[in-house]
């Protein structure tokens, strides 16, 4: 294969020679078959390719290009010449154009592997073969004069068929569009993979992506030339040669980085490459602008006739601003393709702004790895916090580095970084820079895990105190509720007795009428203890959370609100809960309800309680959706209602976030993590409602109840 790679490319560049001699026969010049150029490069591109890559199709697609092009040039300038057997050889450049530039609009499709990315592709190109197969079987065919050759003048096809011209004016445009739709679908696909690719891949088609705006600019150059020399026949500058060697040369760029990009894309920095070639066009443009406008402007001051002057002033003026413009376009260029490695300070300053915007803990780490990622232009940076979350912004890649975080001689985490597209690592001024952004990061970290570490002794702190209250609660309402009862109810007894001694044998039996009057006051202090420690056990903890649970002193809630149809439902089963998250739930759950009927005038209201799974998981969610027709008055954040409910939910560690809902109305989402209680914190059965029915109790027991204590 390697030999029938070179046996091409010495004939394809043997054709190019003969076209170069039969041409000049002819008498076209030198600059009407630059294009040969291009044809030759293909030659040589495809044979480099094929015989250092002989199963990488791009090589044998270019060396197809290069030969049929080679083989039409030759055969035709041939026959025009008027040599024996001009006729025959009239005949190849009827069809040869069809796979010449086939073989160019495919080498997207196998740029750079050799090989079609998808079977979709290969189920294309298929198509497209047995197209362009009937088009050259129809090209070769078709009656009339040929105008492929594209100099002098056309030659008749030999083996024209008649009976084929009214197929003649379709078959051109439509092969031509099939081959232009190949090759900008083959274009878009590079550009996908450009950022789905592997380090060398992505390095190979930055090369092709380099000629392609390179050629691109000159091809713009020759445009815009071509519309202003006034000739109104071509958009091209038909009549310059200088713009006919660019536009060979832009063409010639495109097989040449391809070659490079296959066989020696490690070679050469390509980042380099792009990175003086932006400096020194955009300096050649601002050169030549700047020297221009110089002139134009001192010629119209001074209207020199002379223009020597004038043009010695203009060169001064741009010989003193070219080393700084230098510098500066450098400076710029550096910045857009390394960000500020150049300027450690403003990557400081960016990073030093980023974490001063960041409003909660939470969001310190994610603004460094943005802030780094940013100011040195990485696609990925990661900080990981030792024993904690990762905060990452980009998308990672293959080949990531690790750098320690450090606070006071103690690891804190590690910033993980992935070098840029085609990078296989970081220089030595990114690692300086890099250096820097660690120790601003370690102290961030720092500040997060202590702020991780305050927000947990809150919550323990929270979990605690609605611990101890419900233990109270319970040692008040089982224990001292019941003894006030107790005695309330055996100085009654001893009331009645007293009276009932009175009543029978009269005061003669030595009964002091101020005793009844003194067990009086000592039921009525009892009555009045009972009443406070009733308060105070309802102040500690929403009664009805121990006797109803959750759910159910939701729905009493719920059912005491009229005016509004409210529906509770539960997802599953919810497990025993710790009292701080019954606590705030139900509080978020009541507000959220007040907030609907006060504020919204919803008619419905729907509320959702269950446990998470995923990225929550364990965490009690509880969700109230009103159907009113404008959001809570204080749903924008300022309300005191809004303010509880949320700081309710962030003592517990868990997040409260209202917003409009779907339809209309508002929507309270309120996440609480539902960490397993503890074996001595766990809630005892729901206690009886001893206080409540103390009266009751007292009736059963005696006879003659007085009634003024049934109140």
């Amino acid at each position: 294969m390697r030999r029938t790679a070179w046996a091409v490319c010495v004939l394809s560049l043997l054709l190019v020679v003969a076209a170069l001699v039969f041409g000049h026969r002819n008498g076209a010049g030198l600059f009407a078959q630059s294009h040969l150029l291009f044809v030759a490069v293909c030659a040589l591109v495809g044979g480099l390719i094929t015989a250092e890559r002989p199963g990488n199709a791009v090589g044998w697609l270019m060396a197809t290009c290069g030969l049929c092009f080679a083989l039409l040039d030759a055969t035709g300038h041939y026959a025009l010449a008027g040599l024996p057997f001009a006729t025959p050889m009239s005949w190849p450049q009827t069809w040869l154009w069809v796979p010449a530039n086939l073989s160019v609009a495919a080498v997207p499709a196998f740029f750079p592997s050799g090989r079609p990315t998808s079977p979709g592709w290969r189920a294309a190109l298929w198509a497209l073969a047995g197209v362009a197969a009937v088009t050259t079987a129809l090209s070769a065919l078709l009656p009339g004069p040929s105008h492929q050759l594209g100099w002098g003048t056309p030659l008749p096809n030999p083996l024209g068929v008649p009976a084929l011209a009214v197929v003649s004016p379709f078959v051109e445009p439509l092969t031509t569009g099939l081959m232009g739709a190949l090759f900008v679908t083959g274009a878009a696909g590079l550009v996908r993979r450009a950022g789905r690719g592997d380090a060398d891949e992505r390095v190979q088609l930055k090369w092709l992506g380099y000629a392609a705006g390179l050629a691109g600019l000159i091809v713009a150059g020759r445009v815009a030339a071509g519309l202003s020399d006034g000739d109104p026949r071509s958009i091209w500058p038909i009549t310059s040669p200088f713009w006919e060697v660019m536009g060979t040369f832009a063409a010639c760029l495109l097989p040449a980085a391809a070659a490079v990009a296959v066989l020696r894309h490690g070679l050469f920095d390509i980042d380099l490459v792009i990175n003086r070639t932006l400096v020194y066009v955009l300096l050649s443009a601002c050169v030549f602008g700047g020297y221009v406008l110089v002139v134009t402007y001192l010629g119209a001051v001074f209207r020199a006739a002379d223009g020597l002057p004038v043009s010695v002033a203009a060169a001064g003026v741009v010989a003193l601003v070219f080393a700084p413009l230098r510098e500066r376009l450098q400076r710029a260029v550096n910045l857009v393709m390394y960000g500020r490695r150049d300027d450690p300070y403003a990557a400081l300053a960016l990073l030093g702004r980023r974490l001063e915007e960041a409003a909660e803990p939470g969001a310190v780490l994610a603004a460094a790895a943005r802030s780094v990622a940013e100011a040195l232009r990485l696609p990925h940076v990661a900080v990981e916090v030792a024993g904690g979350p990762t905060h990452a912004y980009g998308v990672a890649s293959p080949g990531a580095l690790r750098l320690p975080l450090v606070h006071r001689g103690e690891p804190v985490g590690d910033l993980v970084l992935s070098p840029r597209p085609g990078e296989t690592g970081l220089g030595a001024r990114d690692r300086r820079v890099l250096a820097d952004l660690a120790r601003q990061t370690g102290i961030a970290v720092h500040a997060v895990r202590l702020s991780a570490d305050l927000q947990r002794s809150r919550e323990r702190l929270v979990a605690a105190r609605e611990e101890e209250r419900r233990r109270l609660r319970r040692d008040l309402h089982d224990g001292l509720g019941p003894t006030l009862a107790a005695l309330t109810m055996r100085a009654e007894a001893v009331q009645d007795m007293l009276r009932n001694t009175l009543r029978y044998t009269g005061r003669d039996t030595g009964c002091d009428p101020d005793a009844l009057a003194m067990l009086e006051e000592i039921m009525t202090d009892a009555r009045t203890a009972m009443g406070d420690v009733r308060t105070l056990v309802e102040g500690l903890r929403p009664p009805a959370l121990d006797t109803l649970g959750l759910a159910g002193a939701i729905r009493s809630h719920a059912a005491r609100l009229p005016g509004v149809e409210i529906d509770v439902e539960i997802d599953g089963s919810l497990p025993a809960l710790p009292a701080a998250v019954e606590v705030a739930a139900y509080r978020i759950a009541a507000e959220a309800l007040a907030n609907a009927r006060r504020h919204a005038g919803a008619g419905r209201v729907r509320v959702r309680l269950g446990m998470t799974g995923g990225a929550h998981a364990g965490a009690l969610e509880v969700e109230v959706a009103d159907e009113g027709g404008r959001p809570h008055a204080d749903g924008g954040g300022s309300g005191v209602g809004t303010a509880s409910m949320r700081e309710r939910a962030a003592e517990l560690g868990g997040t409260c976030l209202i917003g409009p809902r779907p339809g209309g109305g508002t929507r309270v989402l309120a996440r609480l993590p539902a960490r397993t209680t503890a074996p001595d914190t766990a809630p005892d059965a729901a206690p009886g409602p001893a206080l409540d029915t103390a009266q009751d109790t007292r009736r059963e027991a005696g006879d003659g109840a007085d009634p003024r204590a049934a109140g």
